[in-house]
Parts: structure tokens; sequence; C-alpha cells
């Protein structure tokens, strides 16, 4: 970059518990990626990951974005699967990749699309300027593939009911006259969810039966609170073959004797390890027992188990219903 581009930090949606409608708000989807700020300066093209990390050269796709002054977009990065729906699961093959042999040949494999759903920077900031303007200005731009605007609606009754039939993560409601707050996680942007989304420590699993003998049946999560690790739950489905026998690999390797979890109603039967993978689970709902429900594997993350805390994970989805705790065999 020359220096003529601002940094920028993403701006935040506050969770909200429902849709609505609103003439002053705007609807969208809300895309099951990885949120990236694409800087663009001529020929040069930096994309930055919502932490502020540099991940330009997984994305090699974005590289040939060429716009007709410095620019800064924000939007998605997805990867969409045969059906045309973003596909998180598909996305972890790119996300963590280094070396350029290995990311060329995943671009072919696993080929990536920028849904772009704000325009912060085009010759001068716009952050001061309300959604409105920045929104018109960024449909003006002829966006080069693999980005496209996200689309938006005024009604958010037809647009739910696609999310629920498609099985998205969401909606995202918009204020019309909102200015962007970088790194602000502000009232004037909502995200309704579909879908709900955790981050927990793995602390053990259950062994695995006919099809999955030689793997694992579920992964026997918590999350950390003063008094110790407490379990959420299992998380059994959202794995490939490839993906339990790697992950059964891993767990073999750090088998303990003792249970990490502190004392509650464990499932019997379960295999113990030391709790340091951090595993991305997406959900419906958490239980007045503190269970999850209709739990999914999406991947794990790089974070720091003693990082990962029931306050703060349930912080960040305190609209999060609870529910009576359903039989045994649903959670």
């Amino acid at each position: 970059m020359t220096g003529a581009v601002p940094t920028y930090q993403p701006m935040l949606a506050t969770p909200w518990p429902s849709p609505f409608e609103d003439p002053d708000w705007r609807f969208e989807i809300k895309w099951d990626g990885v949120r990236a700020l694409v800087y663009v300066d001529g020929d040069d093209v930096k994309v930055m990951s919502r932490r502020g990390n540099d991940a330009t050269s997984r994305y090699p796709e974005l590289a040939g974005i060429r716009l007709p002054g410095p620019a800064v977009l924000d939007g998605e990065i997805v990867a969409l699967d045969a059906g045309g729906r973003p596909s998180f699961e598909l996305l972890q093959a790119r996300m963590n990749l280094h070396g350029h042999d290995r990311i060329a040949a995943a671009v072919g494999q696993v080929p990536v699309s920028l849904v772009v759903y704000d325009l912060l920077h085009l010759d001068e900031p716009l952050i001061d300027l309300p959604w409105t303007e920045r929104r018109a200005r960024l449909e003006n731009l002829d966006l080069p593939a693999p980005c496209a605007p996200s689309e938006v609606v005024a009604d958010s009754g037809p647009l739910w009911e696609f999310v629920q039939s498609r099985d998205l993560e969401g909606i995202v409601a918009k204020r019309a006259a909102s200015l962007y707050r970088s790194g602000a996680r502000s009232p004037d942007w909502r995200k309704v969810a579909n879908w709900k989304h955790v981050k927990a420590v793995v602390g053990g699993y259950l062994p695995g039966e006919g099809g999955r003998s030689d793997s694992f049946a579920s992964l026997v999560v918590g999350l950390h609170t003063d008094a110790g690790l407490r379990w959420v739950g299992q998380v059994g489905t959202g794995f490939d073959e490839r993906s339990l026998q790697l992950i059964r690999a891993a767990l073999d390797e750090m088998a303990v004797d003792r249970s990490p979890f502190i004392p509650d109603e464990l499932p019997p039967g379960a295999v113990w390890v030391a709790p340091q993978l951090v595993a991305a689970i997406r959900y419906k709902e958490v239980t007045s027992a503190g269970r999850l429900r209709a739990p999914t594997f999406k991947g794990f993350t790089g974070d720091l188990p003693a990082d990962v805390r029931w306050e703060t994970e349930f912080e960040r989805v305190e609209d999060t219903p609870m529910v009576e705790d359903p039989p045994p065999s649903s959670v």
C-alpha cells in the first residue's frame, strides 16, 4: 500500500432475538464465511482478517481486484457447495493453508468468492456517510469476479423465510442512516441468527460403533468457568470420514486418565483427553441445564483453551433462548 488508504476495523452487529420490520432499516443474508477488509490501491491488494491479520496469500483469487481509485471493501469470503449454499466446512480447507503450491492446488478444489456489503473508502473516507450513500457508491462500482455486492431488501419477512428454507445462518439488519463505526459493535447493525455459534474446549470423546468403530461417536466439550471446565454437551455431527480419522489420531495422543471437567452427570463411557483443542460449534439453543441443543462441528480454531470461557462465549449470544431440557438422546 502507498499509505493513501487509512486502516479500518470491521464494524460489528449486535445480536437480536428475532426478525422485525421497520421502514428505516434494510436487510441482507448473514453469510457463513470469513469476515475480511480488502484494501485496493492500484495493483496492490491486501486482504485483512477481522483480527487484523494479513490473509492475502491465502486467497490469490482476490489479487486481481482493480477499482477506479484507492478503496476498502468490507465483506465475507465464502466457499459455495454444489447447491450454491455457503459452506464453512469447505472454507476450512482454505483458511489456514500455507505454502504456494498447497494454496494453488486448493484454489482449484475450493474456490472462494467475496460478498461485499460495505464500501469504507473510495478515493476518500466514506465511513461518516450514511449507509444509504455508501451502499449507492458500492452498487455503482464495477466489481470484478469473484466479487459481488450482497443483495439488500426492505422487507425482512420473505428473506427470513428464504434463510430458513435454505438452512442459512441468519440475516443482518442495518439502519439506513447508520454511519460506519470502525471497530465498534453498534446497535445500528443487528444480527438475527437462524443458527448460533460458540467455541468450546474438547475434553474427551465417546467411542464410536459400527461405521465409526475406528474413530469416535462424538466429542465431549465444555467451557471454562472460575470453578473449572464446565461440560456443555457432545458434538457428533459435522465430520467427514477423513476428519474423523485425523481427529481420532490427535485425540489418542492427548489421552489422560482423569476427566478434565468439574463434577457433573458426564456421559458414561467417555475417553478423556487433555483440554488442548478448541472447536467451533453451530447450535440451535442452550437448555436450562446449560447444554447445547442440536450442535454441529464446524472446525477447530486457533484460540487458547484458557480463553474459551462460559461468560465470554455466551455473553456474545446473550439473547440465546433457554429451553427446558429435551430427552438426553437429543441433546
